[in-house]
């Protein structure tokens, strides 16, 4: 068990749950609070946060540091959210927050100025050191596992943080805030995006892109509807656009028409997908041990929380990776992330593209 950790303290229960659980253990525990998002923004819970934190440093008699990722939190997550969804993809910001924030900038702020051995987060996930290879592992709680949040660690990442929540459900967890006598013990669970906070996804994509009303086409390319603008909008999506010529059953997107301003639409079955490609590939281990895990029987999902699905990795002539499902799934859209599963192992994954 590393000695110094800084515990990432967000405000709410399972980060705080965590510093009490290390720090009960033997831990020297120092708390920190990371700023992302400046506090007079829609949907911010920043100020109450950051006081909740300090309410749990205070109680458990930890040190508490705030640190500002602002900067960084506009550059690498906000900017390229936008961009994102500027292109028509359909982006998954949770992911980066942890790769360049959690895992990134504050963990070298930790071992770098503060000077610890590593980090813990509130994740509900496991890492599970076997011959000094850290592996990945889905948490016992299979209602709050966020390992799909946290393919894109390396070993070397791994090998500095530690997850306490992971060998518990959230009602241990609730009941252990209770045990500690925490502020957040009753606190509601964080919603919206990423660390944002709250905010209505539409309205803030509106205000942040200039989106424009478009034509809604059917597969033929007959216009049948229109829309308020193709970024507003995700496949598989059966609401939100209006259509003027009646089609008789319910219609989805298919597919966005970026350069266009078009959506295409088409009856349920068009929305399934059996074979992707995957670019922007991570793998957490070594060639070897990927290639060893993908040669045995392996899942993937394409949501947190989804389905784990059966699948054929493999590539192509060119080297690209390409995902051959056993069963065809709907909602697949160009920039979620697929990440693949050796039981309850994370082998790596990569984001979604050019599957039409």
């Amino acid at each position: 068990m590393k000695s110094k950790i800084a515990v990432g303290l967000s405000g709410g229960v399972d980060s705080s749950v965590t510093a009490a659980l290390l720090k009960d253990q033997g831990c020297d525990v120092i708390g920190v609070h990371m700023l992302r998002w400046d506090t007079d923004m829609p949907g911010c819970t920043g100020d109450i946060d950051r006081a909740d934190a300090l309410k749990v440093a205070k109680k458990l008699n930890i040190p508490f540091r705030t640190v500002d990722f602002r900067h960084e939190y506009q550059h690498l997550i906000i900017d390229r959210f936008l961009e994102e969804f500027r292109r028509g993809r359909t982006p998954n910001p949770d992911i980066w927050c942890n790769e360049f924030i959690k895992f990134g900038a504050f963990q070298d702020y930790a071992v770098n100025v503060l000077g610890a051995d590593g980090i813990a987060t509130g994740h509900y996930a496991r890492i599970i050191d076997s011959d000094r290879i850290h592996g990945l592992y889905t948490g016992v709680d299979a209602h709050k596992d966020q390992s799909y949040f946290l393919y894109r660690l390396s070993e070397r990442q791994l090998s500095k943080a530690i997850f306490p929540l992971g060998e518990y459900t959230k009602g241990q967890v609730r009941e252990l805030a209770e045990k500690y006598d925490l502020a957040t013990a009753q606190k509601p669970d964080s919603v919206g995006i990423c660390f944002i906070g709250d905010i209505d996804l539409t309205e803030f994509l509106k205000e942040n892109l200039h989106v424009r009303k478009g034509d809604v086409v059917d597969i033929n390319g007959n216009v049948i509807g229109n829309h308020d603008g193709v970024p507003l909008y995700t496949i598989g999506q059966r609401h939100g656009f209006t259509l003027t010529n009646y089609q008789g059953m319910p219609v989805y997107v298919i597919k966005k028409d970026n350069q266009n301003n078009r959506l295409i639409v088409g009856r349920g079955e068009r929305t399934l997908i059996e074979e992707f490609c995957l670019v922007e590939e991570h793998w957490i281990h070594n060639n070897d041990i990927t290639t060893k895990l993908l040669d045995q029987d392996v899942t993937v999902r394409i949501r947190h929380l989804g389905n784990q699905i059966p699948v054929v990795f493999s590539r192509n002539s060119e080297g690209i990776g390409i995902c051959r499902l056993t069963m065809p799934i709907a909602g697949i859209a160009e920039g979620q992330h697929a990440v693949l599963y050796n039981g309850d192992r994370v082998v790596g994954g990569g984001v979604i593209s050019y599957f039409y």
